[in-house]
């Protein structure tokens, strides 16, 4: 095993700045040269293997578990497969919606409702095309034979902007039923301040796409009713927090500005009014770090990782790993495992950069071992498992 670095806290009571971590860097050999040939990598906790379960997807996005042990895989061109448990690539299902395929634009995120089993209703979001250009849409059908079933769009972002930068694009079902949908700002950076529009904000929707009565701007005269909080940037990665229910989300800031946030009925989130992060031309964005009536971010990174997919890992299959929270890097190829106190980041185990891959989509089956998407022309399903 690898030496272990560890980190300091930059928390201060003037600034009320949020745990800055140096990386916990507890890699092997392995970890750094042999992971691609072995496949084997040890962690700080445990010992594990990479296996290729699936690959030749065009840069899959969003991941699935169906009941039969099967995968519901999406790609960003605009295709959704089936994985068999051989790891055979279906053929593309019918009956997809069209997309804006630019850019970070395509077929994104696709979740299971809590019902599936008996009633197939899912729940896919993507770029759609519109006057003006495009926006994130969610759609909601039911899974048939070969493809979907009574597609019905339940969501459309407003304006819709051209261009193919930040859709956000994560969907997921909280345990009342509703849904939560992460949008980007399209790259308006002000308007995510904007209460009149859908950019740069987090929604809460019926799986029917109407508004819950109990959603924070409800009745609020110039406000969206669905807006459940604002001020993001792109998130890209959202769960539920398996004990308290709460949403968590990763966010794309700027260079240094990469954050975890718990998002909070009502709440203001600050982009672009306060960040950590600095503009790719190296300028300063916005007021500073902190703002009265602005949200903190639980964790920041500095220099970014680009973060992808989030889940939290419920389950005793990996020793050592239950109640961490996992993320993966696209800048850095790699996976983040944090360990939690309560609300608080204290450290940060960073894995798998042998394996020379961009992260797009981080799950934990049914069977609590861990699913990666990476995103390339030649897509890979790896899959987390324990050394034996």
């Amino acid at each position: 095993m690898g030496h272990c670095v560890t980190f300091h806290s930059v928390l201060t009571m003037s600034t009320l700045r949020p745990i800055l971590l140096v990386p916990l860097l507890c890699l092997s050999l392995a970890n750094l040269a042999g992971i691609a040939a072995a496949q084997e990598v040890r962690t700080e906790r445990a010992a594990l293997r990479v296996v290729t379960m699936a690959q030749g997807l065009d840069h899959p996005w969003g991941l699935a578990f169906l009941p039969d042990g099967r995968l519901l895989v999406t790609e960003r061109a605009g295709r959704m497969r089936i994985i068999e448990r051989d790891g055979k690539v279906g053929t593309p299902l019918a009956n997809v919606p069209a997309v804006v395929a630019q850019g970070q634009g395509g077929l994104l995120d696709v979740l299971l409702d809590r019902q599936f089993a008996t009633n197939r209703t899912l729940y896919v979001s993507y770029s759609e095309p519109g006057e003006g250009g495009a926006g994130t849409s969610v759609a909601r059908a039911r899974l048939g034979v070969g493809g979907l079933e009574n597609l019905r769009v339940i969501f459309r972002q407003s304006p819709k902007v051209r261009g193919g930068l930040h859709f956000g694009s994560r969907i997921v079902q909280a345990r009342d039923g509703n849904l939560f949908v992460t949008l980007g700002e399209r790259y308006q950076r002000d308007r995510a301040q904007e209460l009149g529009n859908h950019l740069g904000k987090l929604v809460r929707i019926r799986p029917d796409g109407q508004v819950p009565p109990d959603n924070p701007f409800v009745g609020r005269a110039g406000a969206l009713p669905e807006i459940w909080s604002y001020g993001h940037r792109n998130v890209q990665g959202a769960a539920l927090h398996p004990g308290t229910g709460d949403l968590w989300t990763v966010e794309h800031g700027a260079q240094g500005g990469d954050e975890i946030n718990r998002p909070q009925a009502g709440r203001n989130h600050g982009w672009p009014v306060i960040t950590y992060g600095r503009d790719y031309s190296g300028a300063s964005i916005g007021e500073g770090t902190a703002k009265a009536g602005m949200e903190q971010p639980l964790h920041y990174w500095d220099p970014s990782i680009a973060p992808s997919g989030l889940a939290f890992y419920d389950s005793d299959v990996i020793p050592g790993w239950k109640g961490s929270l996992l993320i993966g890097s696209l800048k850095f190829r790699l996976l983040s495992r944090l360990e939690i106190d309560g609300n608080r980041i204290v450290r940060e185990e960073r894995l798998l950069q042998g394996l020379n891959e961009r992260l797009r989509d981080v799950r934990v089956g049914p069977d609590g071992l861990v699913y990666l998407l990476t995103d390339s022309s030649d897509g890979k399903v790896l899959r987390l498992e324990v050394a034996r």
